[in-house]
């Protein structure tokens, strides 16, 4: 499961790239690393447009879970169903996102981090969803079946990535099951 992404850019390319006029702008390192449970900048809807929105990463999880849910895999959750109407629909900024070996490098015993991006934009999104959580709104985001590149390092799953008119079919409350697909092999790249 992704637990890592990266997000190289400035705070004016997010707001032309997805159209977010409205909303404070967050400080933004021009190379940050984004981990659970930590607050990241996502792009939501809302009556007057796009805004630009700080949330932290992790929903709170159903009852006898300990940890904060990061990625959504199964849509028939009923812990998710409340969230999938456009209401809670977000946008998560990237431009790389990491997965770990399943085998220790023999080298260092440790497992290593891997990274993948999109060829042809070096920005994109997750599909997002997000709740509101007693320290203000956290997200996770969508993910499917790997696609073979990033399925030679995690063969379990891979985020949902979106581009261009993708975003505004997903922040409108589109079928989600439509957007639960990997993204072509030809246009990802491994970046290491």
């Amino acid at each position: 499961m992704c637990n890592l992404y990266r997000l190289t850019t400035t705070t004016e390319a997010l707001r032309t790239l997805f159209n977010a006029m409205e909303g404070p702008s967050p400080r933004l390192a021009s190379e940050a690393d984004f981990y659970p449970d930590r607050p990241a900048p996502v792009i939501v809807s809302t009556a007057t447009g796009r805004a630009l929105a700080t949330m932290t990463w992790g929903v709170p999880p159903p009852p006898g879970v300990a940890r904060p849910v990061i990625n959504i895999r199964n849509l028939e959750s009923l812990f998710w169903r409340p969230l999938l109407g456009g209401s809670h629909r977000c946008l998560v900024p990237a431009s790389a996102f990491a997965e770990w070996s399943t085998a220790p490098d023999p080298a260092t015993g440790r497992k290593r981090r891997h990274w993948f991006a999109l060829r042809s934009t070096p920005l994109f999104a997750f599909a997002g969803l997000f709740s509101p959580g007693a320290d203000g709104p956290r997200f996770a985001f969508l993910t499917c079946l790997p696609n073979a590149t990033v399925a030679s390092i995690h063969p379990k799953a891979m985020p949902v990535l979106l581009t261009g008119a993708a975003f505004d079919h997903w922040l409108a409350g589109a079928d989600a099951r439509a957007f639960q697909h990997p993204v072509p092999d030809d246009q990802m790249v491994r970046l290491a």
